[in-house]
């Protein structure tokens, strides 16, 4: 996968080497040369000093090929107008911070894919927002050894299981289910169904095989 990230923060730099250490390839965009130096030293990553605002930097970053785009600053006003330059590539995904919570309806008109907040922008959330596009929603939580994940059951090894046959296990437990739109509180003769929707606690180490037991990934 390849990530182009405006930003060069610690949230920016964090993510970067998270997604260099699962062996994506990165590169980080950041218009403060001192910074733009510091991330040269830490990333093995191509850094490219100068504004995301910039057409001509986003085609030197070539966004063309990019999976993922990420606006990291902590300025609104970049992130939107950097994400309106990106929309443009139709096969980029895009992925913007945002600091002001009523600016969120703009965001989100210009068709972003996944708006963070300050409270969840940890580059482990944002990381996970990337690498797991399967999973409807996410919440890291306590010290973050621990998830809970909104899914879509699509796999059929586990359709047509009782609940009970299956959860609780030393690593995830089903939370909930979702019918017709309504929360229920699953019952262990409960039977799983392919589509429905399900939300499962479980370990953050164990998060990736969890996917693969539910769904198609």
């Amino acid at each position: 996968m390849y990530v182009v990230i405006m930003g060069g923060g610690k949230m920016g730099r964090n993510l970067a080497s998270f997604l260099i250490a699962d062996g994506h390839d990165v590169t980080l965009i950041e218009c403060d040369q001192e910074l733009c130096n510091e991330a040269s030293s830490e990333l093995d990553a191509m850094i490219i000093c100068g504004s995301g605002t910039d057409a001509k930097v986003l085609k030197e970053a070539n966004l063309e090929d990019a999976d993922v785009f990420v606006a990291a600053t902590g300025n609104d006003e970049v992130n939107l107008l950097a994400s309106i330059l990106v929309s443009e590539f139709k096969n980029t995904k895009i992925i913007a911070r945002l600091s002001d919570p009523s600016h969120s309806s703009a965001f989100k008109k210009i068709g972003i894919d996944s708006v963070v907040s300050p409270e969840i922008t940890t580059a482990s959330y944002v990381e996970k927002l990337i690498i797991r596009p399967k999973i409807a929603d996410l919440v890291v939580m306590g010290k973050g050894d621990a998830e809970l994940l909104d899914i879509k059951l699509e796999n059929e090894k586990s359709i047509g299981k009782k609940i009970g046959d299956i959860s609780p296990n030393d690593n995830f437990l089903i939370v909930a289910v979702y019918e017709n739109g309504n929360l229920i509180i699953p019952k262990p003769e409960m039977v799983l169904k392919k589509d429905m929707k399900i939300s499962i606690l479980v370990k953050t180490k164990y998060a990736q095989n969890v996917m693969k037991r539910f769904t198609n990934l």
